[in-house]
């Protein structure tokens, strides 16, 4: 009554950064957003752009262009956070993520992943869970709770517990 891992279909949010598209697994994914002042933490690391405050919580909002060697997100009418959660020893914690733009949902399956590359893209393989082909063109797919260590996890907890005192 299983089924096997290899048929299986999944289904990623795919979006933009520096003109190369990314994939990243909508379980993984609680919401879109269109870009929102975002309130900057002192002494945080560049790429941790600062926190929002959704719904009541504050959400540490994380610049995956800085992370991954690129320019700065530059805000555009397609700019957006997108929410999603990184689980980190064994605890869900929400951050929130610069996209340029997003695309779509695709649905791929695991025989259309392939592997990381050892070269030719700026991010460390560990980030990657693989290239997904869809269409003429592949997809990065990012394993997002592998992008930021525990340590940088727990400077975005602290900048948004921070901002919350101060408030």
């Amino acid at each position: 009554m299983g089924v096997t891992e290899s048929s299986e279909t999944n289904q990623y949010l795919t979006f933009n950064l520096d003109n190369e598209v990314f994939g990243l697994a909508i379980l993984k994914v609680r919401e879109v957003l269109d870009f929102t002042s975002i309130t900057r933490v002192p002494q945080t690391p560049a790429y941790m752009r600062g926190v929002i405050n959704l719904r009541g919580s504050v959400v540490p909002v994380m610049d995956l262009r800085l992370k991954f060697n690129m320019a700065q997100t530059e805000k555009t009418v397609n700019t957006c956070i997108i929410i999603t959660e990184v689980e980190m020893n064994g605890e869900l914690v929400v951050l929130g993520a610069l996209a340029d733009s997003v695309q779509e949902v695709v649905d791929l399956e695991a025989s259309q992943i392939e592997p990381p590359p050892h070269m030719g893209t700026r991010l460390r393989a560990e980030f990657i869970k693989g290239m997904g082909k869809h269409g003429d063109g592949f997809i990065i797919v990012l394993d997002i709770d592998r992008v930021f260590s525990s340590e940088e996890i727990a400077v975005a907890q602290t900048a948004g517990m921070t901002t919350v005192d101060a408030a």
